[in-house]
């Protein structure tokens, strides 16, 4: 019998390589893709199928989804990983880099659901795997943009969860809190875009790395590994009946709080957050 088949989207580091390892490691056929494929030689030593792959390209998506339907004739999963961090004031923000933000974060993740499912619908079984955040369900001031993008992905995988049930399919969101990857590296280096206004002084003394050494982005109180996010994802993969949403990290209870604390009182909070020094 052969070994179930995982689709990984960006492998290149941080959360997809640990998550390719883990898969790997409990004998899965793991197919790792990235844009670039060179950042992958490390899986593909590990075993690990490689494969070019930017979410952005529909015909990229469907080449790689083939190919996997041709060599193992399966794919019991799809882990939607691939996607970045974008900060700053939704005002000085260009219009073409949140509709950047949401081709690859959004649309990426929908492109390959279309078409991992007819494979799925076909074998009767599969499982989903939408990374999504905390700002999923939450926010930060100047994250709009990246959260706007996560907040999509939990809708629409509310929705694709109840309308692939019948046909054997789970799909699962993955929560994390903050995780130090290269997350907070490309969302400061997004910041070269931002049309600056002068209006927003509280935005840059808050993600000045020097002055808060990233702690309103991926190192934040609490934050945590991409091997913990990893070992939930395939323990949610190997569950018989998965939650719809897996928080990983601390930040469950700041979401917890965050529903029963009225929205005026939290936008205090934020308010007293910009006047930081």
């Amino acid at each position: 019998m052969r070994s179930p088949t995982v689709l990984i989207t960006g492998c290149a580091s941080g959360i997809g390589t640990e998550t390719a390892r883990a898969f790997d490691e409990r004998g899965w056929t793991v197919y790792a893709t990235d844009p670039d494929r060179d950042d992958l030689e490390a899986l593909a030593e590990l075993g690990c199928e490689t494969a070019t792959l930017d979410v952005t390209d529909a015909e990229q998506v469907d080449t790689v989804v083939e190919r996997i339907d041709d060599e193992t004739g399966r794919l019991d999963c799809l882990v939607n990983n691939a996607g970045y961090g974008q900060i700053g004031p939704v005002e000085e923000v260009p219009t073409e880099a949140v509709e950047r933000q949401f081709d690859v974060n959004t649309f990426g993740q929908h492109r390959l659901i279309r078409a991992a499912l007819p494979i799925m619908r076909r074998q009767g079984h599969g499982r989903i795997v939408n990374i999504s955040s905390v700002y999923g369900r939450t926010f930060f001031p100047g994250q709009g943009a990246y959260t706007a993008s996560k907040w999509a992905i939990e809708g629409l995988s509310d929705a694709l969860r109840v309308e692939v049930s019948d046909h054997g399919i789970d799909v699962v969101l993955i929560e994390p809190g903050p995780v130090e990857t290269n997350f907070g590296n490309r969302a400061l280096a997004e910041t070269d875009r931002l049309e600056e206004t002068g209006a927003y002084d509280w935005f840059y003394r808050l993600f000045d790395e020097d002055r808060y050494d990233r702690r309103f982005l991926d190192k934040a109180v609490g934050y945590i590994q991409p091997e913990r996010v990893a070992d939930v994802i395939v323990d949610a993969v190997h569950a018989k009946n998965p939650d719809a949403r897996y928080v990983v990290g601390p930040w469950k209870y700041q979401l917890w709080l965050g529903s029963l604390v009225p929205t005026a009182v939290r936008d205090r909070l934020f308010e007293t957050v910009k006047r930081l020094p």
